[in-house]
């Protein structure tokens, strides 16, 4: 039935590992157990997701002025005593109005660069004191300019962006029900909306300021963590691909081949993507000051590396685990455990026989006649048949290798 229970594989001996960790994790030939391990990686999922939406509902978003509204002064970094600082900025605020501003950013580099105040809505008497004090104490050039920021801008590009990622999600969902199954297009969405909740939820968490630039980042790591997915269930499609006839390994081990595979590339993906993100972060924000870089480099960084690690630990397990609820896979398993069982009961029989070498050999022999027929309609299920080649119908007719027909009839 479709509601019972993977099978569980019989004790057999566990197969000798070649190689180090790392050695074997570069190669890919199942460094990682993944999917045997999957109902930790959902506890630890559950538990960050969990957290995060406690956030986001009880601490809530630090919004910026662009969605709560507020007023922006600017003026030139340059002035009289030389480059004008956003500390000096901040200190002469401070001290005019009593309380620190919402944010002082530098704006610009060379003869444009200049400092921009964003803090809530000040009144007539606020402002002009503000302009008086910082034209007196810091002489900057050229005029101070003052304006109203409405929290309508900021709520206009967070409805359009909700509305761009809806569009995205269903032309996604309709790509890959199309391209490979229904349930991998479940298992994709189900890890994007990790992948977004998760972002959402450090934001909330450490108090990073929501910006539109923070709603636009959000929007670009959509497509890196669906690539990331998307390049682990086609070499799980790849691997699975005539399964049901065979009985060499299951459709968990197959996509945990998969994973481990392509987590070599999963991983130097990520760090291509995340090196000039970094950079941006540390150019634009740490020594330019320039804010919106800062919280588009913020959300991009948190949104790849939830990307990359969901994408393998994630994904993947829950597509197992959607597709084992199929009878069909079921019954596979079943006859993949019990072809071990009988394997590793042969092997037994023939070592406790009296004639060893005999009943090794057998045993050799019948693993070898396994082998040939999960080739045999591995073939069939992945390549057209075609014609034999001449050395192959030489072999069958019971030809020494390497010898044509002489052409000559035998009478």
């Amino acid at each position: 039935m479709a509601g019972e229970e993977t099978p569980k594989a019989p004790q057999t001996p566990k197969p000798v590992k070649r190689g180090s960790f790392f050695q074997r994790l570069y190669v890919g030939n199942g460094a990682l157990d993944v999917i045997g391990n999957r109902r930790k990686f959902y506890v630890f999922f559950s538990v960050l997701v969990l957290v995060c939406i406690a956030s986001i509902v009880f601490r809530g978003f630090n919004f910026g002025i662009d969605f709560s509204g507020g007023t922006k002064v600017q003026l030139d970094a340059d002035g009289a005593r030389g480059t004008i600082t956003t500390e000096q900025v901040t200190q002469v605020y401070t001290d005019t109005l009593g309380e620190a501003p919402e944010s002082v950013q530098s704006v610009g580099v060379g003869d444009s660069a200049s400092i921009q105040i964003r803090t809530e809505t000040l009144n007539p008497n606020e402002i002009a004191r503000l302009k008086s004090a910082l034209t007196s104490q810091l002489q900057p050039e050229g005029a101070i300019s003052d304006s109203a920021v409405s929290g309508t801008w900021g709520g206009e590009v967070t409805s359009q962006a909700l509305w761009a990622l809806l569009v995205f999600l269903v032309l996604v969902t309709i790509f890959l029900a199309l391209y490979f199954e229904l349930r991998m297009a479940v298992a994709a969405l189900i890890t994007l909306f990790h992948d977004v909740i998760v972002t959402a939820g450090i934001y909330s968490l450490v108090g990073f300021e929501v910006t539109p630039a923070t709603a636009i980042g959000l929007l670009t790591i959509l497509g890196f963590s669906l690539y990331d997915t998307v390049v682990v269930f086609d070499k799980v499609k790849e691997n699975t691909r005539g399964l049901l006839g065979l009985t060499r390994r299951t459709y968990g081990e197959a996509a945990n081949l998969a994973v481990n595979q392509t987590l070599m590339r999963s991983i130097n993906t990520a760090l291509i993507a995340l090196l000039p993100v970094v950079g941006l972060f540390v150019v634009g924000a740490i020594l330019l000051g320039v804010g919106t870089l800062q919280d588009l480099a913020l959300v991009q960084i948190a949104g790849m590396l939830a990307g990359v690690v969901s994408s393998i630990g994630l994904a993947t397990p829950l597509l197992v685990d959607f597709t084992m609820r199929n009878p069909k896979f079921q019954a596979q398993a079943k006859r993949v455990y019990a072809r071990r069982a009988n394997i590793a009961a042969r092997a037994a029989g023939a070592a406790g026989a009296a004639d060893g070498g005999k009943g090794e050999a057998f045993d050799d022999e019948s693993l070898a006649s396994e082998l040939r027929r999960e080739r045999a309609l591995s073939a069939a299920g992945g390549v057209p048949a075609r014609n034999p080649s001449a050395a192959e119908q030489r072999r069958r007719q019971g030809q020494p290798h390497g010898k044509r027909p002489s052409g000559k009839r035998k009478h």
